[in-house]
């Protein structure tokens, strides 16, 4: 089956997670993805197997020490056969190294060379370490905890780390586009930080213009209830009269069926106590059954071990398994022509395919043999 990104090769250096989520995407879609490590430790996120073999399957590794002239040669030498190259250091660093961005456009001129980075390329904070939770914190993203309110707890979702990874695809597809139209490369820079700003765009925008409050205002209908047999159901009315006058006809709240958005907002409280007492009465399933005969938006809170066995998980093959395998993995999000592609191979073993790349590169045995012996490179003895 041919893939939309059959053909390309992608070279990564960015690790922990932005990185490794937009690589996954792209090694899903076809793309042919190189992980350049460190030996030894290799890719950080490799200290907690399984967030790292969620994210790394699909994908080859070499591992290249860059400290040393033979161990930044060979990365030239990926690089030049390479159509993407992925930095996730911090800016300088592979500067200072030789093989930074100029460099590796010189030696591929139409090479996309991509940096994702937590403050971008540029500005005070350019070179500040930081992890998701930091540049949430500096974005805004956790306003709603100012004081006096109680510091809030590290959300749960690393949205800065997924966004960026998110807009390094579109940063890598960006760039292809580009040199397909133009003939040439270039450089593009993803910062965390400026994603994590971008999300909050009708947030920002409203206050600072002062015209309504930040974000999106939440009505009754809008939130988590708690049914007879103590599971938890989603509501999604969101100012939409029918769909509120459906939920009303459903619980029986047949006095305030045809309040408009404006009256259900003024009497919030005492209509979200209304339905919470009515969801009270039916067990989730009878909900689910219930509402969907209702066309109401509705959602069964699930904890992550149900999502194998929901139907629609199932339809649409969102978590599979590999043949000989045995672990369960999640397919990138994009449906192509009626398909869903995922991945196509496990988590590869630390330098597992050092010695395989640089031969397909076109480096010779020999400067090959001489790098392993020296420990420039190192092949991983097994898959890993």
């Amino acid at each position: 089956m041919s893939l939309p990104l059959d053909g390309l090769r992608v070279l990564s250096l960015a690790h922990q997670y932005p990185g490794p989520y937009a690589t996954l995407i792209l090694a899903d879609l076809g793309a042919d993805v190189v992980l350049v490590e460190r030996p030894g430790a290799g890719d950080p996120a490799r200290a907690f197997p399984g967030f790292h073999g969620a994210l790394a399957r699909g994908k080859r590794s070499v591992a290249l020490d860059l400290k040393t002239d033979q161990g930044r040669d060979l990365l030239r030498a990926l690089a030049r056969r390479s159509d993407v190259v992925l930095d996730g250091f911090r800016p300088g660093i592979l500067d200072r190294l030789g093989v930074g961005a100029r460099e590796l456009t010189e030696v591929r001129p139409d090479l996309v060379y991509v940096s994702v980075t937590g403050y971008g390329q540029g500005g005070p904070n350019e070179t500040r370490p930081g992890h998701d939770l930091t540049y949430q914190a500096e974005a805004g993203m956790l306003y709603e905890h100012l004081p006096p309110a109680s510091p809030p707890a590290p959300p749960s979702l690393a949205l800065g780390d997924l966004a960026s990874g998110l807009l390094t695809v579109q940063a890598v597809l960006l760039g292809l586009l580009r040199r397909e139209r133009q003939g040439c490369g270039g450089w593009l820079d993803v910062s965390m930080f400026d994603a994590l700003v971008s999300l909050l765009t009708a947030h920002i925008g409203p206050v600072l213009n002062k015209d309504g409050p930040p974000g999106f205002p939440y009505e009754p209908g809008y939130g988590v209830f708690a049914t007879r047999d103590g599971r938890y159901l989603a509501l999604g009315v969101a100012h939409e009269d029918h769909f509120w006058r459906a939920l009303c006809a459903a619980t029986g709240l047949t006095g305030e069926l045809n309040l408009n958005a404006r009256q259900r907002f003024d009497r919030h409280e005492r209509l979200s106590a209304a339905l919470a007492d009515r969801i009270a009465t039916r067990t989730c399933a009878e909900w689910e059954e219930i509402f969907t005969a209702a066309d109401v938006p509705f959602g069964r809170v699930r904890g992550l071990g149900e999502l194998p066995d929901v139907p629609h998980v199932r339809a649409r093959k969102l978590i599979s398994r590999l043949p000989g395998d045995g672990r369960w993995y999640v397919r990138q999000p994009l449906g192509v022509d009626g398909r869903w592609p995922g991945p196509r191979s496990g988590v590869p073993g630390l330098g597992a395919h050092t010695v395989e790349v640089l031969a397909e590169t076109g480096v010779p045995q020999e400067d090959i043999d001489s790098a392993i012996a020296s420990a420039a490179a190192i092949q991983h003895p097994g898959p890993g």
